[in-house]
């Protein structure tokens, strides 16, 4: 497993990828924080635990808008959902990492 150092909100977390997809993770969560910094300009700073929800169900709303506009194969749709799941799992050990850090 490789790892990539990523940054949200000013933090900095260390987490495992495939090897060749740090470029890739590093990108993905380079959204992620522009898409929490957009959130809490709107609603102000909920809490990354919240914050991190909020973010979840809106990427998944967008998902399943995407899905309804154009459907998608079943085997598309089970990556999707494994890469979804992958992410829960991420956002789960950030938040067990910031809340061990409190």
């Amino acid at each position: 497993m490789a790892k990539a150092d990523i940054e949200l909100r000013g933090r900095t977390f260390s987490i495992a990828c495939a090897p060749g997809q740090e470029e890739r993770v590093n990108a993905l969560a380079g959204q992620l924080d522009t898409r929490l910094r957009t959130i809490v300009d709107a609603v102000g700073d909920i809490g990354d635990e919240r914050l991190l929800l909020v973010a979840s169900l809106a990427l998944l709303d967008e998902l399943d808008d995407m899905r309804k506009k154009d459907p998608i194969s079943i085997q598309t749709e089970q990556r999707c959902a494994a890469a979804i799941t992958d992410a829960a799992a991420r956002i789960d050990a950030i938040v067990n990492r910031i809340e061990g850090g409190q």
